[in-house]
C-alpha cells in the first residue's frame, strides 16, 4: 500500500525554482531513500510534505487521501513527523518535557509521562533517560529525542534529514536498526541522505532528485551501485560550455601548503580528518562534496577562525599553524567565508565600514582612522567591483546577494593576497552574479594568486578548476583532472564509492 504520494510537485522562490513537477511515491513499513546532490530540491520537497511550505502546483496524499496542509500542525495531525538536521530541543528541558511540548495531551503527571515515554522509547529501542536534561545528551541521544517528539504525536510517516550527519558510524549503525524497527511496525520512513553505505544498508527504495526533478523513482537499492547513484545524482554531461582559459602557466612553488589537517567537533568527532592539500601561483584548486563533509571546518581552520587540532598550514615558506588570522592576512591568505552575512560582513554595519574591514589599520594613526581615506578606499572598492549601493554610510543589510558579495571578494583581493580561499562564492547569486564573481577568480588567477574554490556547483568547478579534489566525511577520497573527468565519475566519489570505482 502507498502510504505518501506527492505528484507533480511545483514549488518557486524569487529567482528559483526549488521543485519542478517532483513526484514521490513511498510505500507503507518501508524505508524510502530521497537522494540528490546539493540543490536538487530535496528538502524543499519534504517541507512540502511536512506542511512547512505549501506547492504552487501539485498533489499530496496520504494513504490515498488529498492533503491540503496550511501549517506544519495540519501534517503533524495527519500524521507526519520530520526531524531536521538542527535539532529543535530546549536544552534545560528534560527528555520528557521536551517530547510532549507543545502536545495536545490530558496527562500533565510528570511520573506518568515519563512513564508512558519509557515505554515507548523501549518499544522502539530508543535507549533514553526520560528525566535527564537534554544538555547532558551525546547528539545521538538528541536525535532519539527528536524521533519520540514524533512517534509521542503518532507519526505514520517520518522524515529524517540527512539523520546520520551528526552521527558517530556506530550512533548511525544504531539509528539503522532503530528505522528498520519503526518500518517493522508498519510506519513509512523517508531517509534524506547522500551515502551509498547507508541508502543499501537501511533503506529498501530509492527516488532521485536533480534540479528540482525526480529522474529515478521508487528504485530498489539492491539495483543501485556507486556507479548507477553518482550519474543519476549529478547527470551524465562529460564536459562544460564555458571552461576556463588558462592565460598564465601555474607557478612551481606552492602558495599554500595544508598538512595532516585534522579538526574535531565539540563532541570529538573528527570533522576534517587528515587533510593535505597544495595550491600553487596560478593554479585553481577546486574541492567537491556534500555539504557537511568537513569543507567549512577545513576552510575555517585554514584561516585561523578555528583551532585545528593538528596539522600546519604554511603560505609560500611561512608556517602559520600557530598563528591568529590578522597574521595570515599579512602573511598573503585571503578568505571568501562561504556565510556572507554571518561571518564575511557586519549587516548593521554601513558599507564604509565593512570595506575597510581588513586594512583599517592602513588608513589612519594608532587607534583612529581617518574618516576621509576610509570613504575614498571604499568608493574605489564599490567602484572598481562594480557594487552597486545607494549611501555609503547607511547599513549595508539592504544591499542584493549579489553586490554583497561583489563587496566582499573585493575587500579580500583589493591589496593582492598570494592565496585566496573562495568557499560557496557563487551560492545564491543570479546569473549576472554569478558571472561576476566567476570572472573575478578567473582574473586572479591570471595574475598570480592561488585559489582554493570550495563549491556544491559542480559545472562551476568543472568549469574553473586545474585540479578538482573531493571531500567525504573529512577526508580528501579522490582527485581529478576537470578536462577529462565526467561528472558521474565526481558524483561517485561524493557519494563515498571508492576510487577504483571511479576510475
Amino acid at each position: 500500500m502507498v502510504a505518501v504520494e506527492l505528484n507533480g510537485i511545483w514549488k518557486r522562490f524569487p529567482g528559483v525554482i526549488a521543485n519542478a513537477g517532483a513526484n514521490l511515491h513511498v510505500r507503507s513499513g518501508t524505508v524510502h531513500a530521497v537522494l540528490g546532490e546539493n540543490g536538487a530540491g530535496k528538502t524543499t520537497l519534504m517541507n512540502v510534505l511536512a506542511g512547512i511550505y505549501r506547492p504552487d502546483e501539485g498533489t499530496v496524499e496520504l494513504d490515498g487521501i488529498e492533503q491540503d496542509f496550511s501549517k506544519p500542525a495540519d501534517a503533524i495531525a495527519a500524521g507526519v513527523g520530520m526531524v531536521y538536521q538542527e535539532f529543535r530541543l530546549i536544552p534545560t528541558f528534560t527528555v520528557a518535557e521536551n517530547v510532549v511540548l507543545g502536545a495536545a495531551t490530558a496527562t500533565i503527571a510528570k511520573s506518568k509521562i515519563e512513564s508512558d515515554i519509557a515505554d515507548l522509547a523501549e518499544r522502539f529501542g530508543l535507549h533514553t533517560d526520560p528525566g535527564r536534561e537534554i544538555w547532558q545528551l551525546s547528539m545521538g541521544e538528541r536525535q532519539r529525542v527528536e524521533i519520540l517528539k514524533a512517534l509521542w504525536r503518532d507519526a505514520q510517516v517520518l522524515i529524517l534529514d540527512e539523520p546520520t550527519a551528526v552521527l558517530t558510524p556506530q550512533e548511525a549503525d544504531e539509528l539503522g536498526r532503530i528505522t528498520g524497527a519503526m518500518a517493522a511496525d508498519g510506519r513509512s520512513i523517508i531517509f534524506i541522505s547522500h551515502k551509498l553505505d547507508e541508502v543499501k544498508a537501511f533503506c529498501d527504495e530509492a527516488t532521485v532528485l536533480r534540479g528540482g526533478k525526480t529522474v529515478a523513482a521508487s528504485l530498489p537499492v539492491t539495483e543501485l551501485d556507486a556507479d548507477k547513484m553518482g550519474e543519476l545524482m549529478v547527470g551524465k554531461a562529460t564536459a562544460v560550455s564555458q571552461r576556463r582559459v588558462r592565460t598564465t602557466e601555474i607557478g612551481e612553488a606552492p602558495v599554500l601548503t595544508v598538512s595532516d589537517m585534522r579538526v574535531n567537533d565539540l563532541h570529538g568527532r573528527a570533522v576534517v580528518a587528515g587533510v593535505d592539500l597544495v595550491v600553487r601561483p596560478s593554479e585553481i584548486v577546486g574541492i567537491a562534496g556534500v555539504a557537511g563533509n568537513g569543507q567549512r571546518p577545513l576552510a575555517d581552520a585554514i584561516a585561523g577562525l578555528i583551532k585545528a587540532d593538528k596539522g600546519s598550514v604554511v603560505v609560500g615558506d611561512q608556517d602559520l599553524s600557530a598563528s591568529p588570522p590578522r597574521a595570515r592576512n599579512t602573511a598573503g591568505l585571503a578568505y571568501v567565508p562561504e556565510d556572507r552575512i554571518g561571518v564575511g560582513l557586519a549587516p548593521r554595519m554601513n558599507v564604509v565600514e565593512n570595506a575597510i574591514m581588513r586594512n583599517y589599520r592602513a588608513l589612519g594613526s594608532g587607534p583612529l582612522v581617518d574618516r576621509k581615506a576610509a570613504s575614498d578606499h571604499a568608493e574605489d572598492l564599490v567602484e572598481n567591483f562594480n557594487v552597486k549601493v545607494g549611501q555609503m554610510h547607511a547599513p549595508m543589510a539592504g544591499l542584493s546577494g549579489g553586490n554583497l558579495q561583489r563587496l566582499l571578494v573585493g575587500r579580500e583581493i583589493v591589496d593582492e593576497p598570494r592565496v585566496l580561499i573562495a568557499a560557496q562564492p557563487t551560492r545564491g547569486l543570479d546569473v549576472q552574479g554569478v558571472a561576476a564573481i566567476q570572472g573575478i577568480l578567473v582574473e586572479q588567477a591570471a595574475s598570480g594568486v592561488g585559489i582554493l574554490l570550495i563549491s556544491e556547483d559542480l559545472e562551476e568547478l568543472f568549469a574553473l578548476s586545474d585540479r578538482l579534489l573531493v571531500m567525504h566525511e573529512g577526508e580528501v577520497v579522490a582527485e581529478f583532472d576537470p578536462e577529462t573527468a565526467t561528472r558521474s565519475e565526481v558524483g561517485v566519489a561524493m557519494a563515498g564509492g571508492h576510487a577504483e570505482d571511479a576510475a
